[in-house]
C-alpha cells in the first residue's frame, strides 16, 4: 500500500512547489508550535530545530507520512522569520539592501517514529534598493508572511540579481532534497496521490 503525504504546512507555495513535481498531499495539516528563536540560537540549528518540532507535533495515521519545512532568513547571526508588520518588514527590507544574506530551508520527513531531515542553505544578494522601490513593495502586501519581508516568487524577484543554491529552497521547499527525502519513505510522483474533499 502506498502511504500517504501529509503535508505540515499552509503555505499555498509549498504545495505549487510539490505539485511542480507531480506529488499532491492527501491532506494538509498545518503545525502550530511556538516559532520563537531560543536566546543566542543560530539561524541554521534554529530552522532544523523548527522542522524537526513541527514533524513531531504533526498527527499522523498508520500508511502516513509527514512533511514539514521551515525557511528562515538570516543577515550575519541575525534571524529573520516573518514580519510582523509593515515597519519591520521596511526594517528587513532596509538592511538587506545591497548586501548578501542567507535563506535556510529545513525539512523533515516523518515515517511513524522514523525521522529524515535536510537542509538548504543558499546565498543570495539583494541590489540596493531605494526608498521609493521599498515603499510600493511594501504596498504590494506580498511581504506579508514571508522570511526576510520578501518573496523571490514574486515581485522581489526583481531585488534579487544573484543567488548560488536553490532557487526552490528559498521559495519554500528545496525540491531535489524533498523528492529524495520522499521516495526513502515510499512517496512517489503519481497518480496514487489523491487530495481529500
Amino acid at each position: 500500500m502506498t502511504p500517504r503525504l501529509i503535508l505540515g504546512s499552509a503555505s499555498p507555495r509549498r504545495r505549487e512547489l510539490l505539485a511542480s513535481i507531480g506529488l499532491v498531499p492527501a491532506d494538509i495539516r498545518p503545525c502550530d508550535i511556538d516559532e520563537t528563536p531560543r536566546r543566542g540560537e543560530l539561524a541554521r540549528p534554529y530552522c532544523s530545530r523548527m522542522a524537526v518540532e513541527k514533524a513531531a507535533a504533526l498527527s499522523l495515521a498508520d500508511g502516513e507520512v509527514g512533511l514539514t519545512a521551515d525557511t528562515t532568513v538570516t543577515l550575519g547571526r541575525r534571524i529573520m522569520g516573518k514580519p510582523v508588520d509593515r515597519d519591520e518588514a521596511r526594517r528587513f527590507l532596509n538592511a538587506l539592501s545591497g548586501r548578501r544574506h542567507r535563506v535556510i530551508t529545513a525539512l523533515a520527513v516523518r515515517d511513524g517514529d522514523r525521522l529524515r531531515c535536510r537542509d538548504v542553505v543558499t546565498t543570495l544578494k539583494m541590489r540596493p534598493l531605494d526608498p521609493v522601490e521599498i515603499e510600493t513593495y511594501l504596498d504590494s502586501d506580498e511581504w506579508q508572511g514571508k522570511a526576510g519581508g520578501y518573496g523571490i516568487q514574486g515581485r522581489a524577484a526583481a531585488f534579487i540579481p544573484w543567488l548560488q543554491g536553490s532557487w526552490s529552497a528559498v521559495v519554500g521547499l528545496p525540491l531535489s532534497e524533498t523528492a529524495t527525502l520522499l521516495r526513502s519513505a515510499g512517496i512517489v510522483p503519481g497518480p496514487q496521490q489523491e487530495t481529500t474533499p
